[in-house]
């Protein structure tokens, strides 16, 4: 189980900056084939949140590549509370 949670970590860390260029590719497009204001603010807003979505993505990928989530608490009495 181990394994394949650090494969999945992998499979994220590689999605988080392929989402993010393909929805920037998709916002230069649309940006281009209707170039009014309108287009550009939704576009960038979409942008600028995505940006810490897949920063997160990709951390919580590599906190799984880590091996971090080897070793999850069965309650909340094992957790390191200081």
């Amino acid at each position: 189980m181990n394994l394949l949670k650090r494969i999945a970590g992998v499979v994220w860390m590689a999605m988080a900056p392929a989402s993010l260029w393909f929805l920037v590719s998709t916002a230069l497009g649309e940006v281009a084939r209707k170039p009014v204001m309108d287009t550009r603010i939704q576009w960038g807003v979409f942008c600028l949140v995505f940006l810490p979505i897949s920063f997160g993505l990709f951390l919580f990928g590599w906190y799984a590549v880590r091996g971090e989530y080897d070793r999850l608490p069965e309650n909340s009495g094992e957790l390191d509370v200081e």
